[in-house]
């Protein structure tokens, strides 16, 4: 896959079809788009390209842009869009003055002479452009003067699999990371730094890597104990995940700790990505570090029976 991090480096394409879109989460939904893409693409011998913006629009233009939480980061964007087999993925650095382009001279200067547009594929209900006042309807009537051809993906196709980000982030925000698997296509992953914590985990028994997201605006699911699999330096771990603020020993913030199992190594300062796989519990406040302990040991058997299930 190409990536371009500006439309600068961008060349034009004899035939490109091309989709637009922030793709937060790259779920099921935008899958379909993107396989529509793709088959265009093969159909009438053409480039598929993707247009998606940078920062999210929404850290730029919204006043609550700080409470803001995305279901991926740029980098798993990138990672989600090649294994999709897109060949050619423009991310647009969004800015204040990239929000005020009005649709007309979106379709004109980046779609018509910068990235030489054929086909374009859209969800339904897609808005662009200042204000967001380009529609499908837009396009249609714009389509022909420019050259290209416009397709929608009918709103029932979409809703009938009732997919919206919104909607895995209400998933994951309720522990119901089992439902975002399925909406996203995929387990929910997080990826952070290893760093030290108390290390309290290791003188009971069960010890953990306390993990710092590289960014502050991915979302967190909902506090508790998830079934989880860690990847690491090209290998996999089952193991357990904690998020918390561990008031059983009168912990004062959240914190994400994996205890994995068969796993030995110090990993200080090296990133970690675990995926959750499935919600055990939510987080309880046990009387004393020996009901924790107790508690502990049944997750963990919980955990190794889930795994078994999957045989």
């Amino acid at each position: 896959m190409n990536i371009y991090h500006s439309l600068d480096s961008f060349h034009r394409l004899e035939c490109a079809v091309v989709t637009s879109g922030t793709f937060d989460g790259l779920h099921i939904g935008h899958k379909k788009i993107l396989s529509r893409l793709k088959e265009i693409s093969t159909q009438c011998g053409g480039e598929s390209t993707v247009l998606t913006f940078w920062p999210h629009p929404r850290m730029v233009v919204s006043e609550d842009s700080q409470d803001l939480q995305l279901l991926s980061t740029i980098d798993e964007k990138i990672e989600l869009f090649s294994q999709m087999g897109i060949q050619h993925l423009a991310i647009i650095p969004f800015t204040r003055a990239f929000s005020e382009l009005s649709s007309e001279d979106f379709i004109r200067q980046i779609l018509v002479e910068k990235i030489g547009t054929k086909k374009l594929v859209i969800g339904y209900d897609h808005r662009f452009g200042r204000n967001r006042e380009g529609s499908f309807e837009f396009l249609q009537k714009n389509a022909s003067a420019y050259g290209f051809e416009v397709e929608e993906i009918p709103r029932q196709d979409i809703e009938d699999l009732a997919i919206s980000s919104s909607r895995i982030r209400h998933s994951l925000l309720s522990g119901n990371v089992d439902e975002a698997k399925y909406l996203l296509g995929r387990p929910y992953s997080i990826t952070g730094l290893v760093v030290k914590g108390k290390q309290l985990g290791r003188t009971i028994g069960f010890p953990t890597a306390n993990i710092q997201l590289h960014e502050s605006y991915k979302l967190i699911p909902a506090n508790g104990v998830y079934v989880i699999k860690a990847y690491y330096n090209g290998d996999v771990y089952q193991g357990m995940l904690n998020i918390g603020v561990r008031p059983t020993v009168d912990g004062t913030f959240r914190t994400i700790e994996a205890n994995l199992f068969d796993f030995d190594k110090e990993i200080y300062g090296e990133d970690l990505t675990i995926e959750l796989l499935h919600y055990l519990r939510s987080e309880q406040k046990f009387n004393g570090l020996d009901a924790l302990i107790q508690q502990i040991k049944i997750d963990k058997q919980n955990t190794i029976a889930f795994f078994n299930n999957q045989k």
